[in-house]
């Protein structure tokens, strides 16, 4: 008898901080019952990618201002409510800790540990000015219709 692979699929548009963290956990749990999971990272959900110490790329002004203005890295990512100049951030990440929860980084770690594909949209950093020396490793880089590939197989499909 054949078993059937379940499949995930997650679209992490959201560059904030909760968003992310929700993406992460739904992806680890799905990874942990045996679903292939990919999360597909487009406009500002890449940025939970960025590695957070600069990385010297060549970049014309306009693609310098993005990299100025767009947060680095998990760690640096704002909350979607409740942001109050970056107290929010530091709040949840406290309450986080102290329930022993995992940081948004660790979720990311633990999600490669577990074979989730984290897949950079190659369209948006080329809009973005982002290069792959900017992103964390053991990531993949496709456009759309490699996400739609697998959206196409999975029996979840979020946009977060």
């Amino acid at each position: 008898m054949t078993q059937t692979v379940e499949r995930t699929t997650i679209v992490l548009f959201s560059g904030e901080l909760d968003k992310a963290i929700a993406a992460f956990i739904i992806a680890n749990g799905a990874a942990a019952y045996d679903h292939e999971v990919t999360i597909f990272f487009t406009f500002w959900g890449l940025n939970a990618l960025r590695k957070e110490e600069p990385v010297p790329v060549k970049k014309g002004p306009l693609e310098k201002m993005f990299a100025w203005m767009m947060p680095r890295g998990a760690n640096k990512l704002g909350l979607s409510k409740m942001n109050f100049g970056g107290a929010g951030p530091k709040m949840i990440k406290h309450v986080m800790k102290k329930h022993n929860a995992l940081s948004l980084p660790q979720l990311i770690e633990l999600a490669q540990e577990q074979g989730v594909k984290l897949v950079a949209c190659t369209m948006t950093m080329d809009l973005l000015g982002l290069q792959q020396e900017e992103l964390l490793d053991g990531i993949e880089y496709a456009g759309v219709a490699a996400y739609l590939g697998d959206a196409t197989e999975a029996k979840v499909n979020l946009f977060i």
